[in-house]
C-alpha cells in the first residue's frame, strides 16, 4: 500500500459522493461518534484503541436493525481503483448492519487498502484460505434506475462515510 493508493481510493470515493476521513486510531472513536446518527448499531471494531460510542448497539434485535439510522462496520479491505469496501460476513450475520440503515460508516485501516481488483482477489483468496467464505462488496451509496431516474438509498444506505485509520 502506498500513499498514492490511499489518494486513489479517496478520489474514487469523491466521485461516488462518499465521505472519507483520515484519522489516527486515537481520534477515530470520537469521529465515528460525530458521524453516527442515532439510533446506531455496529460491529465491534478490531483495531487497537478504536471503540464504538457507548450509544451504539452491538447485538441488535430485528427491531433495532430496522429502526437504526446508522450502521458501523469494520472493513476487511478496500479496493482503491473503484472505491469499494469489502465487508466480511460473520457467523453471527453482522453484515446486515452495513446494509439496512440509511447511513453506513465503514472503518478500514490504511494498510488494508489495496490498489486494484487483482490485489482485491488476492485478499479474497487469503480470506477464503483462512475459512472466511463470504464478503459483501459495497461501492458507494446504493442506487437504482429501474423505475426511471437514478435514486439513491432505495435498497441500502443512501449515505456512506469511510473512516481510514492512518495507524493501527
Amino acid at each position: 500500500m502506498t500513499v498514492d493508493t490511499v489518494g486513489r481510493f479517496e478520489r474514487a470515493l469523491e466521485g461516488l459522493e462518499v465521505g472519507l476521513e483520515r484519522v489516527t486510531a486515537a481520534d477515530a472513536s470520537e469521529r465515528i461518534g460525530t458521524i453516527a446518527a442515532e439510533p446506531a448499531i455496529g460491529v465491534p471494531l478490531p483495531f487497537d484503541g478504536v471503540t464504538l460510542p457507548a450509544s451504539v448497539t452491538t447485538d441488535p434485535t430485528a427491531a433495532e436493525l430496522t429502526a437504526a439510522r446508522t450502521g458501523i462496520t469494520p472493513v476487511g479491505f478496500a479496493i482503491a481503483e473503484y472505491g469499494t469496501v469489502a465487508v466480511e460476513s460473520t457467523a453471527d450475520g453482522a453484515e446486515p448492519i452495513s446494509l439496512y440503515p440509511e447511513r453506513h460508516v465503514a472503518v478500514v485501516a490504511e494498510s488494508d487498502i489495496v490498489p486494484d481488483l487483482s490485489a482485491g482477489f488476492d485478499r479474497l483468496a487469503d480470506g477464503f484460505d483462512a475459512g472466511r467464505d463470504s464478503v459483501v462488496f459495497a461501492t458507494g451509496r446504493s442506487a437504482t434506475a429501474d423505475m426511471g431516474d437514478l435514486v439513491h438509498g432505495v435498497h441500502g444506505p443512501g449515505d456512506v462515510h469511510v473512516i481510514v485509520l492512518e495507524d493501527r
